[in-house]
This record gives structure tokens, C-alpha cells and sequence, in this order.
């Protein structure tokens, strides 16, 4: 049986070790920090997570989706705050579709009770990668709790060990590695909305809400507890930034001003924000992923800014890609690893590059365009549009989040639709025209033209 070692217990090293063990391979998994089924997750940092189409798709293929429903909450739309606390809902697709709100160490737990039940896997913690010889496929491992170094040989290794990936680092001193990263100038806090007295949601639950200020926003997700997670990001420096909130007295001055309606759900809003770290947001491209028998997945290859939702979604789709080339390239227990791994990167550095950059153009959506006049408009003729059109018009948001179609083929088609709604706005009365059915033939016209068909992949 061939060895297969993961360097990285988190969301996408603990699914890729389920689906290679269900193929029959040793797999053995290095984690620097310790197991996180033992002990509480540090607080401040975590994001919740939004589960769509491509997540689920994975995990119903190692069969945890009915276990992973149970811990989620499906947020059918966006709940838009306006500086006087007025509140609109803007949905995500047609009528039932959801992304799922779902807590990071919860659903991580999931995966690695999932992972640790099937035979042929081994976890090992405390254990820093701090080499890789390419040559042998070996590791230099060192326990952190005892300061040890061992080595450990297999026959393949992925790193799945995130952005500051130890694995990607040995490969980026190897010879035509290309590798950029790239931190936005906002950084995030966590916050909490506790639930109430009652043990009730203080708000709509099935909705991601969202305070839109154009340069920086507010957001929180719910969780089964009745609790709302919330993140503020905010631009580490500037005359509206962290830098400027030093005191107490300068942070309830920024939320009266800003998300005043927030605040009676917060009661220790002020406390948390100089309790819970700064964080940093980083993107991270690099090309190739793969070097001899080593190659790297899910955050470890393509770090993604958590705008669209994608994050973990992308990691498990890098995952299943994965498990289809094996199938593709197997013969009973031989695979012929070399063309997996060539055929893998090739699917998925477009891809990976893709949803990265319309990561970063969600964050200008989400913090500005709601609240755009011509965007809520483009929304509900989107909407038409996709009912009228199902097999030729899908939305950008819904090619990424409700289908699999690859990220490179909705960037590329999201192009043209902006390009023609971006048309559309110049024109006077264009809503008029609209509502009077005076755009439909050249709407027709153009789906027919541009975008032909929208058959996912």
C-alpha cells in the first residue's frame, strides 16, 4: 500500500486524509498545534464559514453532509443595515437557495473524528515541519513539545498547512518556483451578539447581515447557540481605522456613529475589541504546486480574502478535483501519480487564481455596491433574467456559489455581464426602458450571442 503524508490537520488536510484513505492509502497526518478535539479553540480569530454548492459536494462524497447539516444555518440572502438601522434583504439566488453559516473548529472537528474512524490513517501532533527532501519524499519533523527532530519517508507528501505553509516554503527555494502574496490594507476583528435573555436570536437568523460603510463594513453570521459571530473590517491605518481607536471612549464613538443599531445587541463589544487580536487578510498565488512528489492544497497554494465565501469551498473542491484525476489515472492500487499531480495543477491554478481575484472585488461589493442604487436594480433584473433563462443566465454570484462550473469560467463570463450592465447604466431611463419590456429583444439578443450556455462543468 503506497504512503501518503499530510503535513496540516486543518479543514482541507483532514478531508483530503478521508478521501485517500477511503482509496486504500496509508495516510499519516503532521499537525503543528495540538489536536483541537481535546481542548477549547482559541477565541478571536475564527471567521465563520459559509458552506455553498462546492463545499457540500465534497463532504457528501466522504459522506458527512447529513452530519455537517446539523451544525449549520442557512442564510438565504443578505440583510443590508443603513446608517439609521433600517434593514433590507437582498437574496442570494432563486427562492431556497442558501449558503450555510458554520463554525470553523465545528466543522473541523467533524472532518478529523471523520478521518480518524477509517482504517489506515495516523494523526500526529505537535509536529512542525521544518524540512523536505524532495529527492526521498522525506520530512524533518520536529516535536514541539520535546524539541526532538525525526524523519519520516512516504511516498507522496501534501502540504495542506495554510498560508504561512512550512511545505510551500522548501518549494519556493527550489529552482523557477513563482510566488507572490499580498496583505489588503484592512485588517479584521472578531466581535460577538450573544443571544438574548430568552436564549433567542437577536436578529433574522437565515440571513448574512451586513453593515455596508464603502471602505469598511461590519458583518455577522449566526450560530446554533443563538449567538451572531461578527466581523469588523476596518483599515489598519487612516483617518477611519484601528490605528484611530486606541480608548474605549473612541470606539463607542465610532459605533454610535457608524452601526448604532448594533450596539444594544453587543454588551461587551468594547471589551472584546481590545481583547480579540487584529488580524491580518492575505492572498497567496504561487505556481507550480507541484515539485517531484510533493505538492501543496487547499490555503497552502492559493490563500483567498474571505469576501465571496470561497475559502473552504475552494479547498474542498481542490479536494474532490483531486479524487476525480486519481480515479482517472488508477489501476487497482497503482496511480500513476505523476500525471495526477501534473493534471490536478492544471485544472486548478486557473481556478484557484480565479476566485481569488473575484474574492477581492467581492469585498468592494459588499462593503459599497449593496447600497448602490443601479446594483440593487441589476439584482432584481438578474433575477428575472435567471428564471427566464435558467439553462443560459446565471448570475456571477450563483455560478460561484450555487454550481460547480470552474471559477475561471465565471470570471470569464461575470466579465461579460458586467461589461453589459456597465452599458446599461449610461443610458437614460434605462430602468423605465426596462419596466416596459423595451430591453428584452436586445437582452435576448445579447444572451444568445455572449454567453450561450451555462452548463457547469
Amino acid at each position: 500500500m503506497q504512503k501518503i503524508t499530510i503535513v496540516g490537520a486543518g479543514l482541507v488536510g483532514s478531508l483530503l486524509a478521508a478521501y485517500l484513505s477511503k482509496k486504500g492509502f496509508l495516510v499519516d497526518v503532521f499537525e503543528r498545534r495540538g489536536d483541537m478535539r481535546q481542548k477549547e479553540v482559541d477565541g478571536g480569530r475564527s471567521i465563520n464559514l459559509a458552506l455553498s454548492n462546492r463545499g457540500w459536494k465534497a463532504l457528501k462524497e466522504i459522506g458527512l453532509e447529513e452530519e455537517v447539516k446539523q451544525i449549520t444555518i442557512p442564510m438565504y440572502g443578505r440583510m443590508i443595515h443603513d446608517l439609521e438601522g433600517n434593514q433590507t434583504l437582498q437574496p442570494y439566488g432563486l427562492s431556497g437557495q442558501a449558503i450555510y453559516s458554520v463554525s470553523r473548529s465545528d466543522i473541523n472537528r467533524l472532518l478529523m473524528d471523520c478521518a480518524d474512524a477509517l482504517p489506515n490513517i495516523n494523526f500526529h501532533f505537535h509536529q512542525r515541519c521544518r524540512k523536505i527532501d524532495l529527492d526521498t519524499t522525506t520530512l524533518t519533523l520536529e516535536n514541539e513539545q520535546t524539541d526532538e527532530l525525526h524523519a519520516h519517508q512516504s511516498d507522496l507528501i501534501f502540504g495542506a498547512d495554510g498560508a504561512f505553509s512550512n511545505v510551500r516554503f522548501s518549494l519556493q527555494r527550489t529552482y523557477r518556483f513563482n510566488y507572490s502574496q499580498s496583505f489588503l490594507p484592512h485588517g479584521y476583528k472578531e466581535l460577538t451578539i450573544p443571544a438574548s435573555a430568552a436564549g433567542e436570536f437577536q436578529m433574522e437568523p437565515h440571513a448574512l447581515h451586513i453593515w455596508p460603510r464603502k471602505s469598511f463594513m461590519l458583518i455577522a453570521l449566526p450560530n446554533p447557540d443563538r449567538s451572531f459571530t461578527c466581523t469588523l473590517f476596518l483599515a489598519f491605518e487612516g483617518a477611519v481605522s484601528f490605528e484611530q481607536l486606541q480608548t474605549p471612549e473612541q470606539v463607542q464613538s465610532f459605533f454610535e456613529t457608524y452601526f448604532r443599531d448594533a450596539i444594544p445587541l453587543m454588551p461587551q463589544y468594547k471589551e472584546e475589541f481590545f481583547e480579540n487580536p487584529t488580524s491580518s487578510l492575505i492572498t497567496v498565488k504561487c505556481d507550480p504546486w507541484v515539485k517531484n512528489k510533493v505538492a501543496l492544497i487547499g490555503d497552502a497554494s492559493h490563500a483567498i480574502v474571505p469576501f465571496y465565501g470561497q475559502g473552504m469551498n475552494s479547498g474542498f473542491e481542490d479536494c474532490s478535483v483531486l479524487n476525480a484525476v486519481i480515479d482517472q489515472y488508477r489501476e487497482g492500487q497503482q496511480v500513476d501519480w505523476a500525471t495526477v499531480l501534473e493534471e490536478y495543477q492544471t485544472l486548478r491554478i486557473p481556478d484557484a487564481n480565479a476566485i481569488s481575484d473575484l474574492a477581492l472585488h467581492n469585498f468592494i461589493e459588499m462593503r459599497n455596491s449593496v447600497i448602490n442604487p443601479n446594483f440593487v436594480y441589476r439584482k432584481k433584473i438578474e433575477k428575472v433574467l435567471n428564471e427566464k433563462y435558467a439553462d443560459k443566465y446565471l448570475p456571477l454570484y450563483s455560478m460561484v456559489t450555487f454550481s460547480d462550473m470552474r471559477y475561471s469560467e465565471a470570471l470569464r463570463l461575470g466579465k461579460l455581464q458586467d461589461d453589459f450592465f456597465q452599458a446599461l447604466y449610461l443610458r437614460d431611463n434605462w430602468q423605465e426602458q426596462w419596466e416596459k419590456g423595451e430591453l428584452d429583444e436586445e437582452i435576448d439578443t445579447w444572451i444568445n450571442r455572449e454567453l450561450n450556455s451555462f452548463t457547469t462543468s
